[in-house]
């Protein structure tokens, strides 16, 4: 049974229309009953709320037990500064934040980091949209290993899609898990979503296709 509080984000995420169900095709080229676009959140109150999701997970999951949090552009950079605010706000747990440029700068302070600066000794954790091969987290990480001598041990992201990654059995997830050492914590999984459905009954005829989709790509 799925809990009350991934149920709330699913619906969130639906009245956003960032979860949206039909055929899709991903950037990979697989076929997918389902689609995530987080580009879809645009207002105050919808940033505000997903951040909210993001806080409770990182205070369930690390607490305060970091030094700062890291947004990879471009997706992950208003996540991640809308979770610092909440985080202090709600919780007292006021952290600082950071992004990088997709291109560095050549003039003023220059580089590809805005923001906090790493120290060695730091300990980061990346807050990121969602992880579907696991392409923007290899692109990631020598940026964030390039600022000091820093640790990266969590990552925070708003859905677990459990895909293969480039390993036949093992998901994107675990993948990060094993090449960075990084532990992937997501809001919700594929299988919430499923749960979901399966529970209320709504998009009835999506849930052979959900099947169809998680025993072929999927590790559950």
């Amino acid at each position: 049974m799925i809990s009350s509080d991934k149920k709330e984000f699913i619906e969130f995420m639906m009245s956003a229309d960032v979860l949206r169900f039909g055929d899709f095709v991903t950037k990979s080229g697989r076929n997918t009953p389902y689609f995530i676009n987080t580009g879809n959140y645009k207002t105050g109150m919808q940033i505000a709320t997903l951040a909210k999701f993001y806080s409770k997970l990182i205070k369930e999951t690390v607490g305060s037990n970091f030094s700062a949090m890291f947004g990879p552009a471009y997706k992950g950079i208003p996540i991640a500064a809308a979770t610092a605010a909440n985080l202090a706000l709600e919780y007292g747990i006021d952290k600082p934040y950071f992004f990088n440029r997709k291109e560095a700068k050549d003039h003023g302070e220059g580089g590809n980091i805005v923001g906090y600066k790493p120290a060695d000794g730091d300990n980061i954790i990346i807050i990121e949209d969602v992880i579907t091969a696991g392409t923007a987290i290899r692109e990631t990480m020598p940026v964030l290993k390039s600022t000091a001598e820093i640790e990266i041990k969590d990552m925070f992201i708003s859905v677990n899609r459990c895909e293969i990654g480039q390993n036949s059995n093992k998901t994107a997830v675990m993948e990060v898990k094993d090449e960075f050492g990084i532990e992937v914590h997501s809001i919700i999984t594929v299988k919430d979503i499923y749960e979901y459905l399966k529970e209320t009954g709504i998009y009835k005829e999506m849930l052979v296709k959900m099947e169809g989709y998680m025993d072929k790509y999927c590790v559950l």
